[in-house]
């Protein structure tokens, strides 16, 4: 299945990944389900696996570079991995039949997609509010504080794919606020690793997993992400965050409009059938 859209698909998101540093999964995931007609559940599921063999090599280079803050990883993984294992377990025992599941998946990417625009385009007046007040929190609350935002990240990650890039890395500049930028960014590249994997894994066990595709979309991706990395010095940071946000919320948007569409065929059929 070595079609030539998804290479350059998956080679257009890795290129936006690099320059960026926003998940995948904020792409890539509504491309498979909008483009290419992928089930919602098995474009998750795939998108997952795909985005921990990304990010693996994103976060050794970060290891290597001691530009990750291993005490923050420790602490959101300690709060999403157990939310993702339970996430996952709900999932299977609702059984939900495959209207009802794709409208979940649809509805929770949906928000998890305007989360991520929201906080590209006001992470900087963010920032400037409440910057300098958390700077006096003290340690035990942070600690609190991250565990929690890996719990949410845990649960939007393992429905939607969606949610461990921008959202965490905003959370993050909040909570550690003496740290650099680098090392904020690393710290979110290496939770993303065990957490994509975990609930990768998960949605494996589920079925949702293409694995032929995930390798072609692999194949384009990985020469995106270098590509990207070196051109991302070259244009300017804001350009792309505003670029990038405007683009996740016209694609909620279609998903919303297709969401809506099928919701109001249902009911049609329904009452064409009574």
């Amino acid at each position: 299945m070595l079609d030539p859209l998804y290479v350059a698909s998956g080679f257009a998101v890795g290129l936006l990944v690099g320059m960026t540093g926003v998940g995948g999964g904020s792409l890539m995931t509504p491309l498979l389900i909008l483009l290419f007609g992928v089930h919602p559940s098995t474009a998750v599921g795939t998108d997952l696996l795909y985005a921990a063999a990304t990010k693996t090599g994103g976060s050794v280079v970060h290891g290597w570079s001691r530009s990750v803050h291993w005490p923050a990883v420790l602490r959101l993984a300690c709060g999403s991995i157990p939310a993702s294992a339970v996430t996952l377990l709900v999932l299977w025992k609702l059984d939900l039949k495959t209207d009802a599941e794709r409208s979940l998946v649809n509805l929770v990417l949906c928000f998890a997609l305007l989360l991520t625009a929201t906080s590209l385009i006001f992470r900087k007046s963010i920032m400037d509010r409440y910057r300098k007040r958390l700077q006096q929190v003290d340690a035990r609350t942070t600690l609190i504080a991250t565990v929690i935002t890996g719990v949410v990240l845990g649960v939007l990650v393992s429905i939607s794919s969606v949610g461990a890039g921008a959202v965490g890395v905003t959370v993050l500049l909040l909570l550690y606020p003496r740290l650099p930028m680098a090392a904020i960014v690393g710290s979110d590249i290496a939770h993303a690793v065990p957490l994509t994997l975990v609930a990768g894994i998960g949605h494996w066990a589920l079925g949702d997993v293409d694995w032929a595709l995930m390798g072609v979309l692999l194949l384009g991706s990985l020469p995106g992400i270098i590509v990207g990395s070196f051109s991302a010095t070259r244009v300017p940071e804001t350009v792309l965050r505003l670029t990038l946000a405007c683009v996740l919320f016209v694609v909620a948007g279609r998903i919303i409009f297709a969401e809506l569409n099928l919701s109001s065929a249902i009911v049609t059929a329904l009452a064409w059938s009574h």
